[in-house]
């Protein structure tokens, strides 16, 4: 397999990204291709001893801000690390693109040039979250805001074969994002999309959940709309560093606590690698034609390399193939649904 990392994008590129496919390349045989200014990253690699021959630059002589604007900078930068490591995908070259760059810029790069897979109209960008139970699968976390029912049972779909396939859910439940769990709340697109759902035989459907059930893990896919998802994604990530920075002053505000800390550290130490996003790498964005992992933009080393491992997964696992299929049965099943009225 052949992965395309976006050497330049990210809050910490290139140090991290190029310590992370250095990592990723000495730890698999897979052919790990970093993209961005050449001289750049080899000045970067030049600082480690041993480079792995799997691990190789294509040069790209521009890069994508992460406050430019999406569609305008990947028409205009032709030439940009984005760009040129989504086309190597397009062209073949490479199998995956991996990426911590400007996320609205990967999504259009990928939308472009790479095209949907064959009877998806949007793609979605898929978050995992933890839970009391396991990780859950939430998509759309962003890549479609204007989205329609058809869209979200797409995406119903393409998160349950992700789960089935990748994390290994015999079974995904799958759960609509809502204000409540009766079926007559919410607004109506989010009603019309309850009905395509539950009409969907090739997805167990379990109906509307909540907010607090995402981390209470009662399924594992939650779909919604972009806009929805990525507020959901931004307030947890708040809530998350907010709890963390509170424990940390409460554990130091006096001597008891601290010793108390000082006990507790395996267990806090358990817990931070349990909900950390550098444990999962990546958000894999379902539903174009190529494999494309979008890593957090203040992703480490670490990160980045188990964005890597993500990429490989879902290479490893067919999932786009499998998509097609669940895809194909969906479309036969409303075509004979239309003529046998």
């Amino acid at each position: 397999m052949r992965i395309a990392v976006d050497a330049m994008g990210g809050d910490n590129a290139p140090d991290v990204i190029v310590e992370g496919a250095l990592e990723a390349a000495k730890s698999c045989s897979d052919d790990i291709i970093l993209v961005g200014n050449k001289s750049v990253i080899e000045s970067k690699l030049s600082k480690f001893k041993n480079i792995p021959s799997n691990l190789t630059v294509e040069n790209a002589s521009e890069l994508i801000g992460m406050d430019e604007s999406p569609a305008v900078s990947v028409r205009r930068k032709k030439d940009s690390s984005i760009n040129v490591a989504v086309n190597l995908v397009k062209e073949k070259k490479a199998d995956a693109v991996v990426s911590a760059g400007n996320t609205g810029a990967v999504v259009c790069a990928a939308s472009l040039f790479l095209r949907a897979l064959p009877g998806i109209d949007r793609p979605g960008i898929s978050v995992f979250f933890p839970s009391l139970k396991d990780r859950v699968l939430l998509i759309d976390a962003g890549a479609n805001v204007d989205a329609k029912p058809e869209h979200l049972l797409q995406y119903a779909i393409m998160g349950s074969v992700y789960a089935k396939f990748v994390l290994n859910k015999k079974n995904p439940k799958v759960g609509l994002l809502n204000i409540g769990e009766e079926e007559s709340k919410g607004p109506e697109f989010v009603k019309e999309t309850f009905k395509l759902l539950e009409q969907n035989k090739n997805i167990n459907f379990i109906g509307n959940v909540e907010g607090r059930d995402i981390c209470v893990g009662n399924c594992d896919v939650v779909v919604c709309d972009g806009f929805v998802g990525n507020v959901v994604l931004k307030v947890s990530e708040g809530i998350a560093d907010a709890i963390k920075e509170m424990l940390k002053r409460k554990l130091a505000s006096n001597f008891i606590t601290w010793i108390g800390a000082l006990l507790s550290a395996p267990a806090f130490k358990a817990l931070k690698k349990e909900i950390d996003y550098a444990e999962y790498g990546g958000a894999p964005l379902l539903g174009i034609d190529g494999a494309c992992i979008i890593a957090h933009g203040g992703s480490s080393a670490y990160a980045i390399k188990n964005a890597i491992r993500a990429a490989r997964e879902y290479l490893l696992n067919n999932v786009n193939q499998h998509i097609i299929e669940l895809i194909d049965k969906k479309n036969g099943a409303a075509s004979s649904a239309t003529s046998n009225p």
